[in-house]
């Protein structure tokens, strides 16, 4: 594992310390404290969402032209900085305004993902997504707790303002960690910032062309992940305020389910990357989808601790299905197109997951609560039979 992977190891670690904080009581936030009812929570979704999906193209397109580094490094800082909105957020169209921005800054993501599967041999591919997840998962870990102890200690509101600057402060420290990284393309162009904007037309086309020269079964894949993000955000936009109102568990509770779900993949997570790595790709992604749908079953009507074994079940899902796609991208993908293709599917998702939000949000105000929940079920079934007849793992990874 080269220097750069340890480099992007740390940065993580310093990110996801304080990145899942507002996670448990976000819900709460807008609804209680900024005043976003209705379809507020859905609109911020989509907006999010659309940000990144607005730069998903010329992430992929910059980050195979002209290198993964400086796109990583300086949209770092920008993405720390936009957290400073939530923070001192008066109304909820702050909330919209920051995470705009946010998703914006993400335009690095494409070469974030491509610099991470640039740094790995083809056989530690699915250890190394592993790893991944078990560094978020570890450091993820404490980030529930310590929001649970600032809301009891200092209410709602002033606990969620002191997150988001916790939140900043590391972001920031991890966007200076990130000036380490050594490009990993080679005969990258100088880079012209003009280029942005001229190169988005190109970007667009060079992302669908390249679909010609991909094996089939990565188009089938792309489908297969863009559909369960769909699924995901169509109930993950309520799930909090599902808890508190329907199933009747307080508010004050609900950060304690974290705490299993994050040690869950902390334990799991190297078993799962060895297997992937030593019985292959497919099975763990089929019984990602498989374990995902189990976890909703058990949401739907339970108590404080059946929720948290729901959300166990969605870690181990996402475990599966996540580390098993990272890896099977790469054995199908060649280096010189993953931006792109990371650029797509990114781009395809985000899409889908914005209007997911606002979906989910509008199902679950407009007809029954369970509504969101059956809709996710429903569309993790196309995904299971692509999963099962249309995706195929390469004679040889790239």
């Amino acid at each position: 594992m080269t220097g750069n992977y340890r480099i992007l190891i740390m940065s993580w670690i310093l990110m996801d310390l304080a990145s899942e904080m507002p996670a448990p009581n976000f819900q709460y936030y807008v609804q209680d404290v900024l005043g976003g009812s209705g379809l507020a929570l859905g609109l911020i979704g989509l907006a999010g969402f659309l940000g990144m999906a607005a730069v998903a193209f010329p992430g992929g397109y910059l980050a195979d032209k002209y290198g993964r580094r400086w796109l990583i490094t300086t949209m770092t800082f920008g993405l720390a900085l936009s957290f400073l909105f939530f923070a001192f957020a008066p109304t909820w169209q702050f909330i919209l305004l920051g995470i705009t921005i946010s998703g914006l800054c993400l335009i690095y993501q494409p070469a974030l993902f491509a610099m991470a599967q640039d740094s790995l041999p083809p056989e530690r591919r699915g250890i190394g997504s592993s790893i991944i997840q078990l560094i978020h998962s570890t450091f993820n870990t404490p980030g529930p707790i310590i929001a649970g102890f600032l809301l009891l200690q200092f209410g709602l509101e002033l606990s969620m303002r002191i997150i988001y600057l916790i939140v900043t402060a590391c972001y920031l420290a991890a966007a200076v960690w990130r000036l380490r990284l050594k490009e990993s393309m080679k005969n990258t162009e100088p880079i012209h910032f003009s280029y942005f904007i001229s190169s988005y037309p190109r970007a667009i086309r060079d992302s669908f062309s390249m679909w010609k020269t991909l094996p089939r079964s990565m188009f089938w894949l792309a489908i297969s992940q863009i559909l369960t993000m769909l699924g995901l955000s169509v109930f993950n936009v309520i799930n909090a305020i599902y808890a508190r109102d329907v199933l009747g568990i307080p508010q004050e509770q609900w950060w304690l389910v974290f705490i299993p779900l994050t040690i869950t993949m902390i334990v799991a997570s190297i078993p799962i990357g060895k297997a992937i790595d030593k019985f292959g790709r497919r099975i763990p992604l089929i019984m990602g989808v498989i374990v995902f749908d189990a976890g909703l079953a058990l949401f739907l009507k339970g108590d404080l601790f059946i929720v948290a074994t729901a959300m166990v079940l969605f870690g181990l899902g996402q475990l599966l299905f996540l580390a098993a796609i990272t890896a099977l991208t790469a054995d199908l993908v060649s280096q010189e197109y993953r931006g792109k293709v990371n650029g797509f599917i990114n781009f395809m998702s985000y899409v889908f997951m914005g209007f997911g939000m606002v979906l989910g949000n509008y199902l679950y105000i407009a007809f029954v609560p369970q509504l969101p929940f059956y809709t996710a079920m429903a569309i993790t079934i196309p995904v299971f039979i692509v999963l099962l007849f249309l995706v195929r793992e390469p004679a040889k990874r790239s």
